[in-house]
């Protein structure tokens, strides 16, 4: 519920910039592979050297690309199958660029091996939990139950990143991740289950 409240604002936050991208010429595509190339560099390349907080903060620049394309898609009346497609495949590269840059410091340099376990493990269900919806309704189900959705996963996990990279105690991290992953984990049982019973 926070999180609709917090949508909602940054969409008035960010409208203004969408209307200036649109009159640059940008496309709504345009800027989710923009978003996605930040996001993924800024986790592949600052979290596997340690630098935890600037690479969340690079991250948390970039993630709102997220927001701004669809803004910009229906500002500029441009929503298309193929833009929601994208997106949505832009998220799940996303996803797996922070969970790996993660793995990369915490399974080496960050000798933690069982944040790095964890990330791991957040980064397959995560994946799962969307498989999973996406392969239902293309059969005409509907999958869309659990309680582990992708701005919940990604807003807890960029949060607690930043905060061990400014000293607080990695076991916060370890914490999180694991409930994100047990999370998922019900999501993803739930969604099967659901699936099932419809099917009947």
């Amino acid at each position: 519920m926070m999180l609709r409240y917090l949508r909602t604002f940054f969409s008035a936050v960010f409208t203004p910039l969408a209307r200036f991208l649109l009159r640059l010429g940008l496309t709504p595509n345009a800027v989710t592979v923009i978003g996605t190339v930040g996001v993924s560099l800024g986790a592949l390349i600052f979290y596997p050297l340690g630098q935890l907080f600037w690479g969340t903060v690079i991250i948390t620049l970039f993630v709102f690309s997220d927001l701004v394309d669809g803004l910009m898609a229906r500002l500029g009346d441009k929503r298309s199958e193929i833009g929601g497609f994208l997106d949505s495949v832009f998220d799940r590269i996303q996803d797996s660029a922070v969970f790996l840059g993660l793995m990369l410091w915490f399974f080496g340099t960050g000798d933690d091996y069982w944040i790095g376990v964890a990330a791991g493990i957040c980064l397959i269900l995560g994946l799962l939990v969307s498989y999973i919806r996406a392969r239902a309704e293309s059969l005409g189900y509907d999958a869309n139950t659990g309680i582990a959705e992708r701005p919940e996963r990604m807003v807890l996990t960029l949060v607690f990143t930043g905060f061990v990279g400014l000293g607080v105690p990695q076991t916060a991290l370890l914490v999180v991740l694991t409930l994100l992953a047990a999370a998922s984990l019900v999501t993803v049982i739930q969604r099967i289950t659901t699936v099932v019973r419809q099917s009947r």
